[in-house]
């Protein structure tokens, strides 16, 4: 079972900042968001902005994931491309030929190290401009509610999924995957 995703039409505008209207948004299970989303590293040299809601709330479970974050798994929320929006600071590019032989281009913090964001190598993809944005760089991540679960043949055996969640032995194609949760 798919879980329901919010669209533009179900939220309530209730003022505007700069060109990002600011706007509660229901999520399932969970308390409402407000966009515009804020985020930013630890050490707060880099600071961004997300002008609309999140398609897809998801872990990946795979061993590059566990060893960045020093966890069981990665948490990030996908927005579009162009809803994702630096407002302090230059992040270090950082890429990594993944198993599957893909380039894996990761956006930094130059001082502090903290993973920001993740996004396709420019021009690997065309047409693919989906940001994968870490969930734990949110300044309010109170909302955030995973409904896909990547690479769960690495998971760790403690972790328990929860039922109803779509959940991928590997990695899904991220194209058709992001996709196909846009659209709802």
């Amino acid at each position: 079972m798919r879980s329901a995703r919010c669209t533009a039409s179900m939220c309530s505008a209730s003022n505007r900042r700069g060109n990002i209207e600011e706007r509660n948004v229901p999520t399932r299970g969970a308390g409402a968001m407000k966009l515009p989303l804020t985020g930013g590293c630890l050490c707060g040299a880099l600071r961004y902005e997300i002008s609309e809601a999140p398609s897809t709330t998801y872990t990946c479970h795979c061993t590059d994931c566990q060893h960045l974050t020093s966890s069981a798994f990665s948490l990030a929320i996908t927005v579009p491309d162009g809803a994702f929006r630096l407002t302090k600071g230059e992040p270090r590019l950082v890429q990594k030929i993944a198993d599957s032989g893909r380039v894996v281009t990761r956006w930094v913090c130059s001082e502090c190290g903290c993973w920001l964001t993740s996004s396709p190598q420019p021009g690997a993809r065309p047409g693919a401009m989906i940001r994968r944005v870490r969930g734990g760089t949110l300044d309010d991540n109170s909302w955030l509610k995973p409904t896909a679960h990547f690479w769960t043949r690495s998971k760790q055996p403690w972790v328990v999924l929860p039922e109803g969640a779509e959940v991928f032995a590997t990695q899904p194609d991220l194209d058709e995957f992001f996709e196909s949760n846009r659209s709802r």
